[in-house]
C-alpha cells in the first residue's frame, strides 16, 4: 500500500504533512458540489445556446476543475519565496488583461470584462485579485520589517493601479471585493480607519464626476446599470427556485425553475442547489465558506509572520466575501452583481482563480511555511 513517510524528503510527502488537509478538503467538497450542479443545469443552458450538445457545459467544466485541481496542488507546494515571485509576474499579466479588454473586450451586460480567443473566454479581473492580495501583503510586511521602505504608500498606490482600471470596465462588484479586501489588510497592518475612508470618499468623488464630465465613462456605467435593470426579473426566478426547494428540495435534476433562469449555471447557480436540495445543500455550502474563512484567520493570526497573517487573511477574506456576494444576490439580499460562486459556479475564469486563490492559500499556511522564509530572508 503506497504511504507517505513523515521523515521522506520527497516534494510530494512533504507536501502532504504541511498542506492544512481540512482546508484542502473543503475546497474539494465545494467544487465536487458544484460539478453535481453544473451536471444538472447544463442541458436547460445547452438548449438556451442552442447547442447541439445538452452536456457540453459539464465537459468543459470537467476540464477546468482538472487544470484548477493541477493548478491548485502546484501552487500549494511552493515556498513563500515562490509565491511572492509568481504574484508579481501574474499580476504584470492580469493587469496588462484588464487593460486590454479597453481595447478587444468583449462587452456582456454592458461590461467589456471578458477577451475571446481560441473559442474560450477570459476574465483578467478574476485573476488579479489574488495576485494583488499577496502583493499588497508582501508591501505592508516590508514595511514593518525595514525601516525606511515606503510599503503603506506603495500598497496605496498598487490599489490605485488596480481598483481603477477594474472599475473602469466597469465592474463595480469585483471593485467593491478588492477594495473591502485591501481595506482589510490596512487595518491589520495599523493604517488608521479614517485614513481609509478619507481614501475611499476621495474616489467616490472622483467616480462621481467622471460619470457627470466623461461621456465614455457615463455611457459604459449606463449601459452596466440598464443591465443590472434586466437581471431584476433573474432574481425573483431565483427566490422561486428557493421557495421550490423549501427544506429537502425537489431532487436532483428536478428543477423546473433553471429552465428560465439564464444564468442558473454562473452567477445563480446557489438557487439552483436551493430548489433541487433544499435549505440542508445550501447550509452546508455556507458552513464550508465560512469554515475556510474562520479556518485560516485564526491560522494567521497565530503565525508571527506578518506577511502570512496579511496574505491568508486576504485571500480567505477574498473567497468569503465573494461567495457572500454571489448567495445574498441569489437571496434579493443585495443587487446582482454578476460574481460567481467560487468553486461552484460554472466557468474556466472562475474555477482556475478559484483554484489560484485556493493553492496560495494552502502554500502560505503549509507548517513550518514561514521557518522556511525566515530562513531564505
Amino acid at each position: 500500500m503506497f504511504k507517505l513517510a513523515r521523515h521522506s524528503k520527497s516534494k510530494i510527502a512533504n507536501w502532504w504533512w504541511t498542506v492544512d488537509k481540512v482546508t484542502f478538503v473543503l475546497a474539494l467538497f465545494l467544487i465536487f458540489t458544484g460539478m453535481m450542479l453544473v451536471l444538472s443545469a447544463s442541458p436547460s443552458a445547452a438548449h438556451r445556446d442552442r447547442l447541439y450538445d445538452e452536456f457540453s457545459f459539464i465537459k468543459k467544466q470537467g476540464v477546468f476543475i482538472a487544470a484548477g485541481l493541477v493548478l491548485m496542488v502546484g501552487f500549494s507546494m511552493q515556498s513563500l519565496r515562490t509565491i511572492r515571485r509568481l504574484a508579481v509576474f501574474g499580476f504584470l499579466c492580469a493587469l496588462g488583461g484588464v487593460f486590454l479588454t479597453y481595447l478587444v473586450g468583449d462587452a456582456t451586460k454592458g461590461a467589456a470584462r471578458w477577451i475571446k480567443f481560441a473559442g474560450f473566454s477570459l476574465q483578467p479581473s478574476e485573476f488579479i485579485k489574488p495576485v494583488f492580495i499577496v502583493m499588497t501583503a508582501w508591501l505592508l510586511d516590508a514595511n514593518k520589517r525595514m525601516e525606511d521602505f515606503p510599503g503603506m504608500s506603495l500598497a496605496v498606490m498598487l490599489y490605485l493601479i488596480t481598483a481603477l482600471p477594474v472599475f473602469g470596465q466597469p465592474d463595480l462588484g469585483m471593485t467593491i471585493l478588492i477594495s473591502g479586501v485591501w481595506a482589510l489588510q490596512m487595518v491589520w497592518a495599523g493604517i488608521p480607519v479614517w485614513l481609509i475612508l478619507t481614501l475611499f470618499s476621495s474616489g467616490l468623488i472622483l467616480v462621481t464626476g467622471s460619470y457627470f464630465f466623461l461621456a465614455h465613462v457615463r455611457d459604459r456605467i449606463d449601459k452596466f446599470l440598464a443591465a443590472e435593470n434586466e437581471i431584476g426579473s433573474q432574481i425573483q426566478k431565483s427566490m422561486d427556485a428557493f421557495a421550490n426547494g423549501n427544506l429537502l428540495g425537489r431532487g436532483p435534476g428536478e428543477g423546473v425553475v433553471k429552465m428560465s433562469l439564464p444564468d442558473v449555471h454562473t452567477d445563480f447557480i446557489f438557487a439552483l442547489a436551493g430548489e433541487e436540495y433544499g435549505v440542508w445543500l445550501t447550509t452546508i455550502i455556507v458552513a464550508a465558506f465560512a469554515a475556510i474563512v474562520v479556518r485560516t484567520m485564526i491560522i494567521s493570526m497565530r503565525d508571527k509572520n506578518l506577511f502570512v497573517m496579511y496574505a491568508a487573511s486576504g485571500l480567505a477574506a477574498s473567497l468569503g466575501g465573494q461567495a457572500i456576494v454571489n448567495m445574498c444576490s441569489a437571496l434579493q439580499l443585495m443587487p446582482a452583481k454578476g460574481m460567481t460562486l467560487p468553486f461552484i459556479s460554472y466557468g474556466g475564469s472562475s474555477m482556475l482563480a478559484s483554484c489560484l486563490t485556493m493553492g496560495m492559500l494552502l502554500a502560505i499556511t503549509r507548517k513550518n511555511a514561514a521557518a522556511e522564509d525566515k530562513d531564505n530572508r
